[in-house]
């Protein structure tokens, strides 16, 4: 029977899941209101609709369309896929095209298909296609991202919608035949018009072939290279018009085209062009023939593609715009001026033309409109591609002359077009280079080959590659098989082989193709192997047909399966339901045929349909069109469905040759797929069958195949329904039921004891009916893979350790061992057999059969080296590794063992700390089998020192490892899976790395080690890679106030959830907001005195109310620091501005107060710059991570003309965060043209701002406009207002910051010092204008002190001196001479310098440039003076500045204790202050100033050199300055000293004090402001409230979310926004520009550590470990906060640490880089924590003696019996743990008796939650099963005992180490040793009662009874006792422990273990007393 196998008889298989099918899109167009509906509805009048016959009204007209619409419509379909939860979902995507519609939709075989997409366009649609574009990136970008698009074809244009929304309209030049896709973008194929040969010059064609690599990039011709000798294969366009293409591929890159003229095909390589075939085309090498005006030189081709026939245009027949005049009239009309003058344009036009024109090849810089259009919507390109303006236009009439009128378009001049070289050739993008083409020899005898109808890709099931084209006039499918070259670059084309086919489509996911013949039989191929035939369900192939034979009608008679027919059974099947069948006694109750005829039946079948045509090929489905028009979809079964079955194909599959290969896998494939075939339990045994009858096994003899058949994993009872020959019962079927797998599975368990009896007669009984000699059991050795049987045992075998290495894939395992104990007894591998054994001692030693060999036999198979007599045992390779042997290589296959090979190199790395195991080493730990490998050099044998001795830190191998396996994709999924012993060295690695992680390791190796807050932190970070806009982690939602009467005070937004952490044990954060409230009205309370009149008492209250609205006025400066980037915008509403409440109200009546009464005179515009400073404080609340657009900042322009200031003041914040980049252009002319002074401040500042230091050329134009001395002296003279001069000049400052720019610095210098006049101009605030010049002048050249660069000419530091201490003016220098010629005509100033003037800018400016750098020569110009002359020269406030200046010159120098503030008094001050006696030439009042005024200037040195650090003595120096000034406020000192002054110098060290304390909320600080708040009396003026305010808001900056920085840039922001002259009223800019009191938000960063939960997401404490770096002030010092708190400046810190025992250990190291930290405080400062096991966050438990560890302190042992189960939710929030503890951990009614159990699972709760490791709870629970099966010796397999020993021996090696490493270690409890100890003493008992079974075993005797054998397998597994098969005679009979222990020491085992052996091994001679206590000693 065996012959019927390999004969390639007509076998057949069924084909699944029938349907029929009909396009989605169609359904859905015909519901889609599309524009033809709604026009028939038009059309017809309302009778007509509803006219007597129904039918004929709209019904009717619809039909007549759908007819019409139908011819039109296409469609496709691909597979899609998208990753649900983790899952790959597939599907199918359609796309479907009619009339003017695209159809997207997608669906599956388990969901119903939906639209994703639908497009209708407005002319109809003449193609539709998916293409995937590349995203144009930066330079540096690596990968090139994917655009998936749907591209549309129209007659004049193309659109393209991509998936992420964007649209494009990218006009076409000329008609379009065909759009391919390809891999770079879409590639145009041109119609050829007849004119082509009319215009073409002699000798240059027009190319056809077009690429589009982006939608706005130009269309450009592709050039080709053919292959061949002759021509030198050069580069030319595609310009033969005989050529098309057929397909084009991305993976790989190829197009075929045809050639119509040849009839042959050849394939192209599609790829970049490279640079000099680019130029070799550019260059145009040949030489033209006879031109005609000997213009035709190489430009000719440009020239013409310019001007091309308007026969070429679409839709330009006939004589449409002949006349010159027309050309651009008609561009929006009939389409006709997409012309090829498209393809190159005028080098002097090229600006008017589109922006598209600049591809991205011409200009590295996409022109800004093009950037506009590829940034916004798309949209915004569409007009300025349509229409004239795409492309210059040229018609021109046919004329007589006829070469010549090319050469003259009607709108170009003569002598433009005949310059011809002028013009810009287009650069070519792509390439294609010639693979392979067609011989076309074919032609000459046959004729010639028409165009390919279909052309696809397949592979076989080996893996070749074949390109197919289907030829239809030939009915053939050629197939050409390709190779890829090793550089994978090139491909090679092979042989071609034809197949007779009618239709044909690949079908991918099987590797086969479906082939419809032209008899009408549907034949499926792999490659061009013909599989066999498929039989479709109910439509019956043509070849039944009947024109044929009756007797042909007889054939499926035979195929069909009877009881007679029944050894083939196996091999054909036919599903009696599904084919019709004459045959009486198969029918059953469904068949649905009943006496009829079988010819009537087929006449009707025949009637109805055969199959037409095969189409929408997708995975392994597929379209049928018959020929009555229906569709079927089908599928074809896959190859296995079974994981098993699959492996064990693919291992055959790698070692076979191809050929073989193929045959077994053909042959499996119709045995597996017959009709009616195997259900899936079956598969396995099916596969059985089939490969042992392929080695030349007769399954029928062997007992354990015979039974197969009807193998039913549960229960042999269900067998009976296959029915069997003999209805009545034999012996037979009772020796089945013994012989079944499933009955050897039963015995094995200890339950149906009495069926012992039977197994072994059951078993051998076929035995005995052969004998040994019988034929019957030998092996036919013609049998295809007779000769591998070697070599597949081999792989097979490999195939099942892997198998044994998951734990999801262990029950094949048992499977395969059956038929691999079969090969290795026949093969007589002794050990290989005993392993098996002693995997599954019951169920191999119910084995017993094997077939004979003989030599001559054995001679012919081919033995592969790799085989040898020691089999490769993964678990004793990892266990030799384990005790330090030396390991060989260990065998694997590439592809298909890949769990070996994983774990192999893990244990290389981890355990025998080879660091290089994974890179450079591979070879010593694996050998990998190569297919064709009959011999191979023996490796050799690396020799290694044992792992005791071993120098790597573990910490860093375990790292190694686990960054090693999440680059291999190893998951924690992956990691239950393998089994427990193994794993442990790995999760040992993961415990280890769990506790100290490094901060920057990416989210999958945090997933693996199981750190959810890092994996959290991880995440973030690729988000904020991805996207600029982060919202920070999901707990920091600003609250939503619920009180609808609360008004919005523009406050709400403060996080309280971490404010309630930072200050929890108060409300200031309220207190705050009380004070910086401005929306409500203020309390006026004035109590009205009897002698007052009504009126007075009137004008009294607004009076008072003014001296109140100083203060309210002054209050938004405060509050835009308070609320400092605390919002997220929504962009749909505008942003909320409080209002500025300048009303009150008077008790006791609450009556309301008005300033606009009219009682009292108020200043005017009073609140202008209020609402100015309000705008600011509402636009600092945006964040900068916000999504703010320039729509949206347009969108919040107010209406009314009153709020504009408020809106200025709104730009310029935008600017200060930043998102004032994003307005256009367009938009900030336009506001600038408004001339709205304050909205100039605004937008200059805050443009300049958020370009801080770029040196941006647009901005500085921008900002130059507004400097006349920037602009040449020639310009016209602007009316800039001064005010916007000033911010102009400061705006300079911020763009060229810190640049050492030379020009601006040298007009800043000049600036300073410049004159008043010419004539009225510049009188007014020249101070704030020089201030404006200095500061400008210190922002340039910050930092840069004496360095600066081709400055030494300027003399700066010389010209700063002068301009302080004053002197002879210079004369004008240059440019400016002429502006100075005529003096002011309001200030004479003479020709000195005006020292009041130019002195704080120059002292400033001395102060910025020479920032830090500690100059002492320059530092000296600026001590004060030390006598009483001088000293009355100076005015007191530039003492204040120069003492500054000074200090932070000198920056090391400053030290924070009140001795070093007096150092920096003069001698004379220092002696006579405080003195009484004052002598007469000393002047007190001016010594007091300047006392006072040197001191609050070296306070705010120390508040910039200790800005946001909260210095304790820098707080306590400044604290006492400042409570010794509000001592002074008393009237008496005032007298002396002037309120004013004091108050000054007070508002300045008190903001110093704010500096030091920034952010940090402090709560003395407050109290002081709070005390200067209340004081409104008329002494306060309007800037010192802004000064107190201020203090304010930088002591809560941000909301206690930023603090402010030391570095240069922001010291240069503070001395702007803190100069320390303040505005006498709200609308004083006289000194300072109040504006700049802004820009300290530019000295703010974010520095607060918010520790999250990463369970609860919420915010809570955690203790940080802050270590400094060390400096020249302190040593490295370590301390320890309580987070949230502000981290100290991060390039002073050497690393922050998340510190135990709460959280887990996390680590921030800073030495190396500081951007993880930066970008995590930048984010909020949202740092992810965990909470460990058995602990309580210290809100709920701040002294931590709660926790669960508390208790065990200090008694440990009482600590498990202590433990109640139902705690454990307070300490773990993993809900594995809690329901474990609930159903494992609580004694119940019928668990009594377990008690001891439930005790022993709550210890190991208990352990796994203390030691932090509860993924190691299952591996506690199965060490305790195993042991608990052992000791009832109810093992089946010996599994678990080979893990228990894994399990020993990691943790023997570990003590080995010595007591350091335990720390490490997993198990550490005193559990293992107490299991170990159980196992111990079960096998040493069983042993001793036993040691016969040992003996015999080792003699090499028959084993006996089952339950001992079991044990035995176990013995020897655990003991790791090698096969002693061989050895027993040595090992008998030893004398001595010494003669043993050296006859032992090569078998390996180790000394322990032997030691178990001796009583057995030396009994035989002196009995097992010898050596009583021995034994138990060795441990």
């Amino acid at each position: 029977m065996s012959e019927v196998v390999y004969e390639e008889t007509a076998t057949m298989i069924a084909a699944g899941e029938l349907q029929s099918f009909v396009p989605f899109g169609r359904e859905h167009c015909r519901n889609h209101p599309n524009a033809f509906n709604l026009q028939l509805r038009e059309l017809q009048p309302a009778s007509e609709l509803w006219s007597s016959d129904g039918a004929a009204g709209l019904v009717g007209s619809l039909q007549e369309v759908t007819l019409q619409e139908r011819d039109r419509e296409c469609w496709q379909l691909r597979k899609g896929c998208v990753g649900v939860g983790g899952e790959e979902v597939e599907f199918e995507e359609e796309l479907y095209t009619a009339g003017n519609m695209v159809v997207w939709s997608q669906g599956s075989r388990s969901q119903a298909s939906s639209v994703y997409k639908a497009f209708t366009v407005d002319s109809p649609v003449q193609q539709a296609l998916w293409c995937n574009f590349a995203v144009p990136q930066n330079k540096k970008a690596v990968e090139e991202e994917m655009e998936q698009t749907v591209c549309i074809v129209q007659s004049s244009c193309v659109n393209v919608h991509s998936t992420t929304g964007k649209d494009f309209i990218s006009p076409l030049p000329f008609q379009l035949s065909n759009l391919w896709a390809t891999k770079f973008g879409l590639l145009l194929e041109r119609k050829n018009p007849a004119s082509d040969a009319l215009l073409s010059p002699p000798g240059e064609p027009l190319p056809t072939v077009f690429s589009m690599l982006h939608p706005l990039d130009e269309i450009a011709p592709v050039v080709c290279k053919p292959a061949g000798l002759f021509e030198g294969s050069r580069v030319q366009y595609v310009s033969d018009s005989t050529m098309k293409i057929v397909f084009s591929c991305c993976q790989p890159s190829i197009v075929v085209s045809y050639d119509t003229v040849q009839g042959t095909h050849s394939v192209w390589a599609l790829r970049k062009v490279t640079h000099d075939e680019r130029s070799t085309v550019l260059r145009c090498p040949v030489e033209p023939v006879g031109t005609p005006l000997g213009l035709m030189t190489s430009g000719f081709l440009t020239s013409h593609l310019r001007n091309v026939s308007r026969l070429d245009s679409p839709g330009g027949s006939g004589a449409t715009g002949l006349g010159p005049g027309t050309g651009p009239s008609c561009g929006g009309g009939c389409a006709s001026p997409l012309h090829y003058s498209a393809l190159h344009s005028h080098q002097n036009r090229i600006m008017t033309s589109s922006p598209g024109l600049h591809s991205r090849v011409h200009s590295p810089s996409i022109s800004n409109m093009a950037a506009l259009s590829r940034s916004h919507s798309p949209g915004m390109a569409a007009p300025s591609f349509s229409g004239a303006a795409r492309f210059n236009t040229s018609f021109h009439t046919p004329s007589p002359r006829g070469h010549h009128s090319l050469l003259l378009s009607p709108n170009s001049t003569t002598n433009e077009s005949v310059l011809v070289p002028e013009m810009e050739p287009i650069i070519p993008d792509l390439c294609m280079e010639q693979l392979w083409s067609e011989t076309a020899t074919a032609s000459s005898h046959r004729e010639m080959s028409s165009q390919a109808s279909k052309v696809f890709l397949t592979s076989d099931l080996c893996e070749n590659h074949y390109l197919c084209f289907l030829v239809e006039s030939h009915q053939q499918l050629r197939c050409v098989k390709f190779i890829e070259s090793n550089d994978t670059s090139q491909l090679i084309f092979a042989s071609v082989t034809s197949i007779p086919a009618k239709d044909a489509e690949p079908l991918q996911s099987i590797d086969a193709m479906l082939v419809l013949e032209a008899s009408g039989s549907l034949v499926l191929y792999t490659g061009v192997t013909r599989v066999s035939k498929v039989f479709v369900p109910g439509l019956l192939s043509p070849t039944f047909s009947l024109s044929n034979q009756p007797p042909h009608l007889s054939t499926p008679v035979e195929n069909i399966s009877t009881p007679a027919n029944a050894a083939s059974r196996h091999i054909r099947r036919l599903d009696e339901a599904s084919m019709p069948s004459p045959v009486s006694e198969l029918r059953g109750p469904n068949t649905k045929h009943h006496e009829a005829s079988f010819l009537e039946d087929y006449t009707f079948q025949q009637a109805t349909s055969y199959i037409h045509a095969l189409r929408d090929p997708v995975c392994n489905r597929v379209t049928l069109e018959l020929s009555n028009g229906t569709m079927l979809r089908i599928s074809i079964p896959e190859i296995a469905t079974s994981e098993l079955v699959r492996k064990c194909l693919q291992a055959i599959r790698f070692i076979l040759p191809k050929e073989a290969a193929m045959k077994v896998l053909v042959k499996w494939y119709n045995i597996y797929n017959a009709p009616g075939g195997p259900s899936a339990h079956a598969e396995w045994n099916l596969f059985v069958t089939c490969f042992m009858t392929l080695m030349g096994y007769n399954t029928e003899r062997l007992a354990w195949t015979r039974n197969l058949h009807f193998e039913v994993p549960l229960s042999p009872v269900i067998a009976a329904k296959k029915a069997r020959p003999s209805d009545g019962g034999s012996d037979e079927d009772w020796e089945y039921l013994l012989g079944s797998h499933y009955h050897r599975q039963m015995i094995s368990q200890p339950v149906c004891g009495p069926v012992d009896s039977y197994s072994g007669t059951a078993v051998t009984t076929d035995t005995e009916v052969s004998p040994p000699s019988s034929p019957s059991l030998r092996l036919d050795s013609s049998a295809p893979l007779f000769h591998h049987i070697p070599a597949l045992f081999y792989v097979l075998h490999l195939l099942y350790q892997e198998l044994q290495l998951d734990e999801l894939q262990r029950a094949g395992a048992s499977s395969l061992v059956c038929l691999l104990q079969q090969l290795a007894r026949d093969l007589q591998l002794e050990e290989y057999v005993d392993l098996y054994w002693r995997d599954y001692p019951s169920l191999i030693s119910s084995f017993t059969e094997s077939c004979l060999m003989d030599q001559a036999q054995i001679g012919q198979m081919q033995r592969p080296s790799f085989l040898k007599a020691e089999p490769p045992s993964m678990f004793s390779w990892l266990s030799s590794c384990l005790r330090g042997e030396e390991v060989l290589p260990f065998p694997f296959l590439p592809g298909i063992c890949q769990r070996t090979r994983l774990l192999v190199l893990s244990y290389a790395l981890y355990i025998v700390g080879d660091e290089n195991a994974t890179s450079t080493d591979v070879s010593k730990y694996l050998a990998k089998l190569s297919a064709g490998q009959k011999s191979c050099a023996s490796e050799p044998a690396y020799k290694r020192q044992s792992s005791v001795k071993f120098d790597l830190s573990s910490e860093n191998l375990a790292e190694k490892l686990v960054v090693w396996l999440t680059s291999e994709g190893f998951t924690l999924k992956d990691l239950e899976s393998v089994p427990f012993g193994v794993a442990l060295p790995i999760r040992e690695a993961i415990y280890r790395c769990r506790e100290q992680p490094c901060s920057d390791w990416s989210e999958e190796v945090c997933l693996l080690i199981g750190r959810q807050d890092l994996t959290r932190q991880a995440h973030k970070m690729t988000l904020a890679k991805d996207k600029a806009s982060v919202s920070s982690g999901l707990s920091l939602e600003p609250p939503t106030t619920t009180e609808a009467d609360e008004e919005e005070d523009g406050m709400s937004d403060i996080i309280q959830e971490v404010t309630g952490l930072i200050w929890s044990q108060d409300l200031r954060v309220h207190e705050v907001r009380r004070l910086l409230q401005s929306s409500r009205p203020v309390r006026v309370s004035v109590v009205q005195l009897p002698e007052v009149s009504d009126h007075e008492y009137i004008e009294e209250k607004e009076n008072k109310l003014l001296q109140l609205c100083q203060r309210t006025m002054a209050l938004p400066v405060g509050r835009g620091l308070f609320t400092l980037f605390s919002y997220h915008p929504v962009p749909t509403e505008p942003l909320p501005v409080p209002k500025l409440n300048l009303t009150g109200r008077a008790p006791p009546r609450n009556t309301m107060v008005d300033l606009n009464s009219g009682n009292i005179d108020v200043p005017p515009n009073m609140t202008s710059w209020s609402s100015f400073h309000n705008g600011v404080a509402a636009g600092l609340k945006i964040a900068p991570a916000s999504q703010v657009d320039s729509a949206w900042i347009a969108y919040n322009k107010p209406k009314s003309p009153e709020l504009a200031n408020e809106y200025a003041g709104f730009l310029m914040a935008l600017g200060l965060n930043g998102h004032l980049t994003k307005l256009a252009t367009l938009n900030i002319h336009d506001y600038l043209t408004k001339g709205h002074e304050m909205t100039s401040i605004g937008l200059l500042l805050g443009v300049a701002s958020a370009k801080l230091g770029t040196m941006d050329m647009s901005i500085t134009r921008l900002l130059s406009i507004h400097i006349p001395a920037l602009l040449p002296p020639t310009s016209t003279e602007l009316d800039v207002p001064h005010n916007v001069q000033v911010a102009a000049v400061v705006g300079i400052g911020l763009v060229y910051q810190g640049t050492g720019h030379r020009h601006n610095a040298e007009v800043l210098l000049a600036e300073i010092g410049r004159p008043p006049g010419p004539e009225m101009e510049y009188c007014t605030d020249r101070e704030s204008y020089s201030l404006a010049a200095g500061l400008a002048l210190g922002m340039v050249c910050l930092g840069h002190g004496s360095n600066l660069i081709g400055m030494t000419d300027l003399n700066v530091p010389e010209q700063l001196y002068q301009y302080m201490v004053g002197g002879h003016r210079r004369a004008q220098a240059g440019a400016n001479r002429e502006r100075h010629k005529s003096p002011s005509y309001q200030i004479k100033e003479g020709d000195t310098i005006n020292v009041d003037v130019t002195c704080p800018g120059a002292t400033l400016a001395l102060a910025m440039i020479y920032l830090k750098t500690n100059n002492r020569s320059i530092a000296d110009w600026l001590k004060a003076p030390d006598t009483m002359f001088l000293l009355d020269f100076i005015k007191p406030e530039f003492l204040l500045l120069r003492t500054l200046a000074r200090c932070i010159i000198m920056w090391d120098e400053i030290l924070p204790n009140a001795a070093w503030v007096s150092s920096n008094l003069p001698q004379i001050i220092q002696e006579n202050i405080g003195n009484a006696s004052v002598s007469e030439d000393m002047n007190l009042e001016t010594l007091v100033q300047a006392h006072d005024y040197i001191i609050a200037g070296a306070c705010m040195a120390v508040g910039f050199r200790f800005a946001g650090s909260a210095n304790s003595d820098a707080f306590d120096c400044l604290y006492k300055f400042a409570r010794r000034f509000m001592k002074g406020l008393t009237p008496a000192a005032a007298a002396v000293t002037g309120h004013y002054n004091l108050h000054t110098c007070l508002s300045m060290i008190l903001l110093s004090l704010s500096m030091v304390m920034a952010g940090s909320g402090n709560l003395k600080v407050l109290q002081l402001c709070r005390f200067l708040h209340k004081r409104t009396s008329g002494e306060m003026i309007y800037g010192f409230h802004m000064a107190h305010h201020m203090a304010l808001g930088l002591l809560f900056l941000g909301g206690g979310r930023y603090t402010l920085s030391t570095s240069n840039s922001a010291i240069a922001a503070l001395l702007c926004a803190l100069y320390p002259h303040f505005p006498a009223h709200s609308t004083d800019n006289r000194y300072h520009l109040q504006a700049l009191r802004h820009l300290a938000v530019l000295a703010a960063e974010p520095r607060l550590l918010v520790p999250v939960d990463v369970d609860s997401l919420k915010p809570c404490y955690a203790l940080l470990e802050v270590t400094y770096k060390e400096t020249q002030w302190y040593e490295e010092t370590t301390v320890e906060l309580m987070a949230p708190t502000m981290l100290p400046e991060l390039h002073l810190l050497k690393r922050v640490k998340v510190k135990g025992p709460r959280y887990w250990e996390l680590s921030i190291d800073l030495s190396k880089e500081t951007q993880h930290l930066k970008s995590i405080l930048s984010r909020d400062g949202v740092l992810y924590v965990k909470l460990r096991a058995g602990q309580l966050p210290y809100k709920d438990d701040p002294q931590g003696w709660k926790s669960l560890l508390a208790s065990t302190v200090n008694h440990r042992n009482s600590g498990v019996r202590a433990f109640k189960p139902e705690a454990i939710s307070t300490f773990t929030s993993e809900p594995a743990l809690v329901s474990f503890a609930e159903f494992f951990c609580k004694a119940s009614d019928g668990m009594k008796h377990r008690e001891d159990t439930l005790t022993l699972f709550s210890a190991m709760l208990y352990e796994c939650v203390t030691q932090e490791s509860p993924e190691m709870l299952p591996t506690y629970i199965a060490i305790e099963q195993a042991v608990g099966a052992l000791r009832r010796s109810d093992l089946p397999q010996t599994f678990p005992l080979w893990q228990m020993r894994l399990v020993v021996e990691l943790w023997d090696s570990r003590v080995l180490r010595g007591p350091t490493s335990r720390n490490g270690a997993l198990l550490t409890s005193e559990f293992l040793p107490v299991m170990k100890n159980m196992m111990d003493v079960t096998l040493d008992n069983w042993l001793t009662d036993n040691s016969s079974v040992l003996r015999s075993y080792m003699r090499g005797e028959a084993l006996t009874k089952d339950t001992q054998s079991t044990m035995l397998a176990c013995f020897l597994v655990y003991r790791s006792i090698p096969c002693l098969r061989n050895t027993h005679t040595q090992l008998e009979g030893c004398t001595s422990l010494g003669d043993m222990l050296l006859r032992c020491s090569h078998l390996g085992i180790p000394l322990r273990d032997l030691m178990r052996l001796v009583p057995v091994l030396l009994g035989s001679a002196s009995g097992p007393q010898t050596l009583p206590g021995l034994s138990q000693h060795v441990y």
